[in-house]
């Protein structure tokens, strides 16, 4: 039988904590047209039991090889229900912090393109400064002096140093030049002109 069903946009953010993904995500699911369902990271750690916390959230620095290993798989279902839901024509928007620098590589971001092969895949950069970040951590409640005497502590580094390798996007954008409105338009203009992203597809063959 032939396809019936028009596929749901898939638009993927990617960037470390405090970049601003999730405002940005509001203003797509409050005034895009049709259904968007957030299906980012935060989401599916609130659906984790908190011995296994954090989860999919897993910072870079290989620091939790006790659960390191259920990272690839939560992975793995996050994106089977993206791919899930666009399938049914439903759009899905995912906020996210890709790295590969857990204990041992674990490939995910490649496996997660596989997974969305043939989906109408939007893979959006979100860039913000390291100050900027650390700003808003602190604005946040987050205790910068309990984890480093240094001003950018090594965390904050890390995942300012891993979350964009390879670099490979259908478009980025930066925070802390654009508001999360702007940056929402940026990311509609993108697929008003363009339709057919290639960033996954790409990521796909590099690391074959």
């Amino acid at each position: 039988m032939g396809q019936t069903q028009e596929l749901g946009q898939i638009i993927i953010l990617n960037g470390v904590p405090r970049s601003g993904k999730s405002s940005i995500v509001a203003v797509i699911q409050e005034t895009f047209d049709g259904l968007w369902m957030n299906l980012g990271v935060d989401r599916f750690m609130q659906m984790t039991p908190a011995r296994y916390l954090p989860g999919i959230g897993l910072r870079p620095g290989g620091e939790r090889q006790d659960i390191e290993p259920l990272v690839p798989i939560l992975y793995s279902a996050m994106y089977e229900s993206i791919a899930a839901h666009s399938r049914l024509g439903v759009n899905v928007v995912v906020d996210v912090g890709h790295h590969d620098a857990y204990a041992i590589e674990r490939g995910i971001l490649v496996d997660s393109a596989r997974r969305l092969q043939g989906l109408p895949v939007l893979f959006v950069g979100v860039h913000c400064p390291i100050e900027i970040v650390m700003e808003r951590r602190q604005n946040t409640g987050w205790n910068v002096g309990s984890i480093a005497n240094s001003p950018m502590p090594h965390p904050v580094q890390l995942w300012q140093r891993e979350v964009h390798i390879p670099g490979i996007y259908d478009l980025e954008v930066d925070t802390s030049l654009l508001s999360p409105g702007a940056c929402a338009e940026v990311i509609r203009q993108r697929l008003a002109d363009s339709p057919t992203p290639s960033a996954f597809q790409q990521l796909v063959a590099h690391y074959s």
